[in-house]
Formats: structure tokens, C-alpha cells, sequence
């Protein structure tokens, strides 16, 4: 992660400040429970708590007493014996470190995710507002990028809105996934620590208990995680990609927002360039990667090992992160996003009528022309028209196949446009749900 594609609320969830916090809760509300169960004093547990709720954690006597423990839990708890005091010797009763780690990443996840739902959220709404704004704008429909048929604007986006609503709803199943609490001690058998300590600590910080935790928690739930924010991170770039598209010269229907003042090239005064879209993509990329370093972290050593660990340090803070600021970025981009329906128009009859080909095709096979003799007139003046040797419906006017079977007046209102947007209002009802 670096400061350029970060937000302060992103990034400060995986800060070391908000880290010590983390373990300092975790094995503080561990402390209370113990307390009442009896496994170390009230006095103890109330007293940790008092010294050490408000305190700031020195990261770099942290980071020095690691030095020499090899060992960062250790060193963050002799810091905290450093500040609470004796009573201090009551924490981490019977727990292993990865109690602490893994209940914490699980913290930080949840929160980072709840950030990305907002994100989507305003994705969501730029979208849905754009959609309805351009509902019945004809536009070109592009299979394999070659004209096909003719669409709308707002088709495109309720699409894109459609998919983010899944995004919405994989991000929500995959923090219901990760949210869980291990405090269960070496080996997960709860030897040293009693169950109930678990389900306290769980319920303070808002997580649910894991069934069974071998030491740590099992890293299928991480993978599916960092999974469900590579799709996410894919509907991100295939939007920006089709924006991309969208904005090259010789096409124009869309573009991103170019502010006064902005440059779009160090040797060309003339550019504007999809630098934002182009980025999304970047980033999408960055997000995917953290997807197979996280199903390799599934297969650990007996009950554990930390091989995951250093993968996790860095995919957790750089994928949630990357995810957060792409999400806002996007948000951006569509809201602001330039929209010239003229040019739309254009490029749509560029070919002058071929994307009514289909229809002409289908009132053939209804006159009783077989199918394969419709598609070979149909195709045969279509060609014509690629070479530049004139204009479709003349072509098909003075074809005997077609003008045998559709009179001339007949073979125009092939040609409505509206035609092909008799059912958006039936789309537009099943993304959006309003009539």
C-alpha cells in the first residue's frame, strides 16, 4: 500500500496505533472474563483496564523490545507491562499468539469491509441515478466491439448497477465469513483458557465464535474473503474498461471528467486521456493478486504454522485498502462522467441501417422464405454496405428475394429504432424494482 491509493479511513485501520488497540481490547476483555470466572482477580482485570484503555502504544519500544523477543506479541505485551503495572502479569492467561492475531485481523477486516460496502453503496447510487438520466438513449450494442444491435445508455449501466448489487451482496457473506473470534490457546483444545472466555471476547468485539480454531483460525475463510474482493475488484475494471472504450477518439460517447486546469500530456497539449478508468484497472489488478497467496495460505501445517502470516500482513492492508479507493474512484467517475448522446447517434447509423439486419431477417422467415435463404440475402447486401457501395435498405429494396416477400413500406419500419426499446421499461423494473 502506499499514500497515493490510500484513504486516511482505509489506511488507519491497519495502522500499528489501531493494531495495539485491537490486541490491547482482545486481551483485556479476555482479563474480564477470566475475571469472572475466577481465574485471576477483579482488581487486576479493572485495573488493566483503566491504565491501559486510553493509552497511546509506543510502535517504536514495541518495535524495540521485538529486537531482541523475536516476537511481537511478547513485545507488545512487556510494553503493556511497562504501562498497566504488575497486574499486567494477568494478561494473555493460558492464550497462544494467535489468538491475539487472528481475532484482531478479523477486527480489521470486518471494519475495512464495512468501508467497502459503503463504497459500493455510492457506486450504486451514481449508477442508478445515470441509468434513469440516459434510460432511453439509443446507443450502439457491441458484441466481440463490432456493431450489433442498438441499445440504450441506460441498459449499459443498469447492468453495471446489477452487478455491483451482487458485489454488495458477496461483500456482506464474505465479512459474515471472516468475522470470527479464537481464543482458545495452544493447539485450539481450550487446556488453559475456558470456552467462555472465547465467547465474551467474541461478543465485545462483535464477532462470532469459531467452531474450531487448531491455534488459529482456518485460512479457508480468508481465502474466500480475499476472493470475494478479487470479483468485486473485476466488476470495478469492467466497467472502467468499457468506459475506456467508450472515451477513444474515433468513438466519444463517453468520457471521463476533465477539470480546468488539468493535464492530460507532458509533450501533448491536446490530450485527455482515461487516466482514472486506466488506473481502476491498474488497481483491479492489484486486488487480484492477493487470491492465490491466500489459497496457498489454506493449507498450513498440522493445527498451525505462520507461513501465512507475512502473505497476510501485506495482502490484508494492500487488497482492502486498493478495493476502498477504486470503489470511491468509480463512484466518481460514473457521477461525473460525460455523456454525449449526439455522437451516440452517430456512430449508431455509421453503418447505415445494418444493425436492423436481424429484424429484416426474422420478417423473411415470416413471409415463408426459409431461414437459410433469408440470412444469405440479408447478409449478402449486408456486405455491400461493409464495402462502401451504398445503403442497405436500397440494396435489400432491389433484392427479388426481399422485395418479393416485403413491400417496400413494410421493409422501413424494419428500420424503427424504437423497436429495440419496447422493453427497457421490463429490464428497468427487475434491476431497480420501480415501474
Amino acid at each position: 500500500m502506499i499514500p497515493r491509493y490510500a484513504r486516511p479511513e482505509a489506511a488507519d485501520i491497519w495502522s500499528p496505533q489501531t493494531k495495539y488497540k485491537i490486541w490491547f481490547e482482545i486481551e483485556a476483555h479476555a482479563a474480564d472474563a477470566m475475571a469472572e470466572i475466577g481465574t485471576i482477580p477483579k482488581l487486576a482485570a479493572q485495573t488493566i483496564w483503566e491504565k491501559g484503555r486510553d493509552a497511546l502504544w509506543d510502535s517504536d519500544r514495541i518495535d524495540e523490545i521485538e529486537r531482541v523477543t523475536k516476537h511481537d506479541v511478547i513485545a507488545f505485551l512487556t510494553h503493556v507491562s511497562e504501562i498497566v503495572g504488575p497486574e499486567a502479569r494477568f494478561l494473555h492467561q493460558g492464550m497462544t499468539s494467535s489468538d491475539v492475531l487472528d481475532t484482531c485481523l478479523a477486527v480489521q477486516l470486518s471494519r475495512a469491509t464495512d468501508l467497502l460496502l459503503d463504497d459500493v453503496d455510492l457506486v450504486l447510487a451514481a449508477l442508478k441515478r445515470r441509468a434513469f438520466e440516459h434510460k432511453l438513449t439509443p446507443t450502439v450494442g457491441r458484441s466481440h466491439g463490432i456493431h450489433a444491435e442498438p441499445t440504450t445508455f441506460g441498459l449499459k449501466l443498469a447492468g453495471h448497477y446489477a452487478e455491483f448489487q451482487r458485489a454488495k451482496e458477496r461483500l456482506a457473506m464474505a465479512r459474515f465469513e471472516i468475522a470470527t473470534c479464537a481464543i482458545s490457546g495452544a493447539v485450539g483444545t481450550f487446556a488453559n483458557v475456558d470456552p467462555r472466555v472465547e465467547k465474551h471476547v467474541a461478543e465485545k468485539m462483535g464477532l462470532a465464535v469459531e467452531p474450531v480454531s487448531t491455534q488459529v483460525i482456518p485460512r479457508d475463510r480468508h481465502a474466500a474473503y480475499f476472493a470475494a474482493l478479487a470479483v468485486v475488484a473485476s466488476s470495478v475494471e469492467r466497467l472502467a474498461v468499457e468506459i475506456r472504450h467508450l472515451q477513444r477518439t474515433e468513438v466519444l460517447e463517453a468520457e471521463e471528467p476533465f477539470d480546468p486546469g488539468q493535464k492530460g500530456s507532458s509533450a501533448m497539449p491536446h490530450k485527455r486521456n482515461p487516466i482514472l478508468t486506466e488506473n481502476l484497472t491498474g488497481l483491479a489488478r492489484l486486488v487480484r493478486s492477493a487470491v492465490v497467496p491466500a489459497l496457498e495460505d489454506v493449507a498450513l501445517w498440522h493445527e498451525r504454522d505462520i507461513s501465512h502470516s507475512a502473505v497476510e500482513r501485506g495482502i490484508a492492508p494492500d487488497a482492502t485498502i486498493h478495493l476502498d479507493f477504486a470503489l470511491r474512484r468509480l463512484a466518481g467517475v460514473v457521477e461525473r462522467l460525460n455523456i454525449y448522446p449526439e455522437n451516440m447517434a452517430r456512430n449508431l447509423d455509421r453503418l447505415g441501417g445494418l444493425v436492423f439486419s436481424q429484424r429484416v431477417m426474422l420478417a423473411l422467415t415470416q413471409k415463408n422464405v426459409s431461414r437459410e435463404d433469408a440470412y444469405a440475402a440479408v447478409q449478402g447486401n449486408a456486405m455491400k454496405v461493409w464495402r462502401g457501395e451504398g445503403r442497405f435498405i436500397d440494396f435489400l429494396k432491389a433484392d427479388p428475394v426481399v422485395s418479393k416477400a416485403l413491400p417496400d413500406a413494410e421493409l422501413e419500419a424494419l428500420f424503427d429504432l424504437g423497436y429495440h426499446f419496447k422493453n427497457v421499461d421490463v429490464i428497468f423494473d427487475r434491476v431497480f424494482g420501480e415501474g
